[in-house]
């Protein structure tokens, strides 16, 4: 029996929110392919970026609160009411038709229920609620389906105006940059490679050596991919090491390393010469860091089991160029995992002292002179530049260092917040510091 698309969305919608799966990986096991893969994909993320949209819709069409609704039901009502207002290729009857069926399948006792609801729905699929600036928090939430809490914080932080960018450039689509592996080829061949198999590249506005794909499909089937002269990476990040001034024959440690993209970034700076030892606590995704290296042809890097956290005495003062790529909130990243958006923020309060306690231990293998670089795919203070501040006043011997990113981002005088959208990267944080000698 075929694969349902919408089925098999609404499994993945289930899996994340009974036991947090990644839907993306749910769906990749369903055995959707094509057509049906897209379309699970597209109503997957939709209902994730439009969810309080989606709930003030079906509460206006049900008279019922959403959260009153049983969790299955919701899901049901969420992605047929996203594919009424967001798809105009998916006619209403079939996606009415659709969501009753599974309804049907999985809360029988509620059909009748689902029906009317999504009937009264078709009539008018794409409402929406006014704009309310005497109450701004809500107001935005539920415009751009951003919990208030998070909304609240980016206006204190950046202001209304900046804070709504930020929450457009979450809910609009993520671009795929290729990496140019310039130990194999040039952007100019690549870019032909691709023209030759229908696939768009054109030079990303940060530097030629990243290129953004259009039409690429599954990148595995692509010659380019498999032969190692492409890795899938974000300009924010690249540009996070490409700030530290790498030079060939450096000896680099990556403490937080998998799967490995900065890893591979750093080896090309310094023409796979010298030596990168990178480290993750998982055991598990060593792997990627491994089979990546052995594709792009580089020879340099060791893939090492550690906790950041976890002194590591061999190591004192042997770096020229420390990496820590912290864990974090990933608040800056979820244009492209936009379940991001529905983490519980007590979950994310005991970040910093994490952060913090990776940033001592790795300013401890930096040598006289070296480099350490702090980093986060996340926007909010508390995770970026309150941790640097607490650092800094700990530990003397290390200053902000002077960085200058591509045009339009420009001079920094040592921490860099790239916010979403902006310049077309991720959210992202950068903080170059140097040991003095």
């Amino acid at each position: 029996m075929p694969v349902n698309a919408r089925a098999a969305a609404c499994g993945a919608l289930s899996a994340l929110r009974t036991r947090g799966a990644r839907p993306d990986m749910v769906l990749k096991s369903s055995g959707l392919e094509g057509r049906n893969m897209a379309l699970a994909v597209n109503i997957v993320n939709g209902v994730l970026q439009n969810y309080r949209l989606l709930d003030w819709r079906l509460e206006r069409c049900s008279g019922r609160k959403a959260d009153s609704l049983s969790p299955e039901v919701r899901d049901i009502l969420r992605l047929t009411a996203y594919q009424l207002g967001f798809l105009d290729r998916v006619p209403a009857h079939a996606a009415v038709s659709e969501g009753v069926e599974l309804a049907k399948s999985r809360a029988p006792r509620a059909a009748g229920f689902v029906n009317a609801v999504l009937r009264r729905l078709s009539a008018a699929p794409k409402l929406m609620p006014t704009r309310d600036m005497a109450n701004v928090v809500e107001s935005l939430g539920i415009l751009y389906s951003h919990p208030n809490w998070l909304v609240r914080e980016l206006i204190e932080t950046y202001g209304v105006e900046e804070c709504e960018n930020i929450l457009a450039a979450d809910n609009s689509p993520a671009p795929l940059t290729a990496q140019v592996n310039t130990l194999k080829t040039t952007p100019a061949e690549l870019i032909s490679a691709f023209s030759r198999q229908g696939i768009e590249a054109a030079p990303h506005l940060l530097g030629e050596n990243m290129l953004v794909l259009t039409g690429a499909g599954a990148l595995e089937s692509i010659p380019e991919f498999s032969d190692g002269h492409l890795y899938i990476q974000d300009p924010a990040a690249r540009l996070a090491v490409d700030c530290i001034g790498l030079a060939p024959g450096m000896n680099v440690l990556d403490l937080c390393a998998a799967p490995g993209g900065k890893s591979f970034a750093a080896a090309l700076n310094i023409k796979n010469t010298g030596s990168i030892r990178s480290f993750d606590i998982h055991e598990n995704k060593l792997g990627l860091i491994r089979r990546g290296a052995e594709r792009l042809g580089i020879n340099i890097i060791t893939a090492c089991a550690g906790d950041a956290r976890r002194f590591l005495p061999e190591l004192e003062g042997s770096a020229d160029a420390v990496i820590a790529d912290v864990p974090c909130s990933g608040l800056g990243v979820i244009r492209r995992k936009p379940e991001i958006r529905l983490k519980p923020p007590e979950e994310l309060l005991r970040l910093p002292d994490i952060q913090l306690d990776i940033l001592k231990n790795a300013s401890r293998y930096v040598a006289p002179g070296g480099a350490l670089l702090y980093s986060t795919c996340t926007i909010l203070p508390r995770e970026n530049e309150e941790v640097v501040g607490r650092f800094l006043s700990e530990h003397e011997d290390f200053a902000p260092e002077p960085f200058t990113l591509p045009e339009p981002l420009g001079d920094f005088p040592g921490m860099a917040v790239m916010l979403p959208g902006r310049a077309d990267t991720d959210g992202f944080f950068i903080c170059l510091m140097r040991r003095k000698k």
